[in-house]
């Protein structure tokens, strides 16, 4: 009886376990079924014209930064101007005491009028002198000697009126004016301050900047190609396109600029050389010490370009996934031109024209995955 029930016990296990394998294989068979190979967008690789931004970082100054020194010592006396107050060429910006420099003016045309009045003296008996010479009633000597005391009287006349000039002219330094148009800096000293020439900052600076120069930087090879592709450095700066500015703000300034001139010399440590553009501003936006950007469209003619979506970046290299004739995705590296629109890429290596890539959701794959084109 008990070997009868063995029997039954191992065959009900068996009949269990082998309905447990055919459930397993049709179930495996059902989890395949429904695991269909996935829809990716794909598209062929074309070529086509293209023109991107190129951005390099600028600093902009003003046409004119003129720092205003005084050319006199003493105690500033006022403040004519305001900061950022638009001035015009010789106007008063600051005034110096001016008490002392009169009193040196007053003394030095008191000194001239003196020194007239010894030459005239001089004149005169250098006259009498010579009329007693003619009746040869003095020697030579004693009409030598008049004469040279006339020529000392006029010797102290120059010297009394270059005395005067100085002394004007110091005096007039103490009315410090703008050398030209533009705008008013920083006011870094206030009434009562004592101000020279040799003090460690200007009175304020003066910036022109009815047009603004606007200076970057573009490397030593970029410079080369163009200079190579028009002949001189000048027709390279010639052809190249307006500029445009983009603020710190993140906005784009209303009017274009122009490259003007290149340095001629190559910054050792970048290896690049400083360029120089030029932009109108008549609404005053631009201000002598900002910065922002310089903006260069750059065109490319007959250029692979693929979006963005159907690519996968690591670190700094990207990879496009190529699809076979029987749909199998492959990992391909390429090269692409590090400025971009911010949706599409120029590939320079890696791609041909009429290979199929995936165009969307590349993240999402593997090498060697089975996939079903969505074109």
């Amino acid at each position: 009886m008990s070997k009868f029930i063995s029997k039954n016990l191992k065959l009900t296990i068996l009949t269990a376990s082998s309905g447990i394998v055919l459930l397993s294989s049709c179930g495996g068979k059902q989890q395949q079924m429904q695991m269909p190979s996935a829809n990716f967008k794909t598209m062929k690789v074309e070529t086509k014209d293209m023109i991107l931004p190129s951005k390099y970082t600028a600093t902009i100054r003003g046409r004119q930064d003129i720092e205003i020194y005084p050319q006199v010592g003493g105690t500033l006396q006022k403040l004519c101007v305001k900061e950022g107050e638009i001035v015009k060429q010789g106007q008063t910006l600051f005034i110096i005491d001016q008490v002392p420099y009169q009193a040196a003016l007053n003394t030095a045309e008191a000194a001239l009028k003196a020194a007239e009045a010894q030459e005239a003296t001089a004149q005169l008996n250098n006259n009498s002198r010579k009329a007693l010479y003619d009746q040869e009633v003095i020697s030579d000597f004693d009409l030598q000697t008049s004469y040279n005391s006339l020529l000392s009287a006029q010797a102290n006349v120059a010297q009394a009126k270059a005395q005067v000039v100085n002394a004007r002219n110091s005096l007039s330094y103490t009315v410090v004016k703008s050398p030209s148009d533009g705008v008013v800096g920083t006011l870094p000293y206030r009434q009562g301050a004592l101000v020279g020439s040799s003090m460690p900052k200007p009175l304020t600076t003066v910036s022109d900047n009815s047009q603004m120069y606007v200076y970057f930087s573009m490397t030593e090879a970029q410079l080369l190609k163009m200079t190579r592709e028009n002949g001189t450095l000048d027709s390279a700066l010639a052809a190249m396109p307006d500029l445009k500015l983009m603020l710190v703000d993140g906005s784009e300034y209303e009017l274009p600029g122009r490259v003007e001139s290149a340095s001629g010399v190559v910054d050792e440590k970048t290896g690049s050389i400083q360029l120089r553009a030029v932009f109108d501003n008549p609404n005053k936006v631009l201000h002598s010490g900002s910065t922002g950007n310089i903006i260069i469209p750059v065109e490319y003619k007959n250029v692979i370009v693929i979006p963005s979506t159907a690519t996968v970046q690591t670190q700094d290299k990207f990879k496009v996934y190529l699809v076979d004739d029987k749909n199998i995705a492959t990992e391909q590296l390429i090269s692409i031109v590090p400025q971009s629109n911010g949706k599409e890429y120029i590939v320079t290596e890696g791609l041909q024209p009429g290979q199929l890539i995936v165009a969307e959701g590349a993240g999402m794959l593997k090498d060697g995955q089975d996939i079903m084109p969505n074109k």
